[in-house]
């Protein structure tokens, strides 16, 4: 991954644009030399926001076989236990 600070996005921002675009790259942005945040594609971003959905369906899924296998509790229950 290519990496450039705020200041050289700010200065260069249509090249790293066309490099993200055209060459498929992903550009790191650093401040203060830290790694901040990344220019990425849009075909990157939308499959990271699937990829997201998949393992949001998955921890959902494992929550369920969890109440089943244990046990709920009802919501006055809970607020017994908290003592509320």
């Amino acid at each position: 991954m290519t990496t450039v600070t705020a200041k050289q996005l700010k200065e260069a921002s249509a090249e790293v644009l066309s490099r993200v675009q055209y060459g498929h790259e992903r550009v790191a942005v650093t401040r203060h030399g830290k790694e901040v945040a990344a220019v990425v594609s849009i075909e990157d971003a939308r499959l990271l926001d699937r990829l997201e959905d998949v393992l949001d369906v998955h921890d959902a899924l494992a929550a369920i076989e969890e109440a089943e296998r244990d046990g709920t509790v009802s919501l006055g229950e809970l607020r017994k236990k908290l003592g509320r």
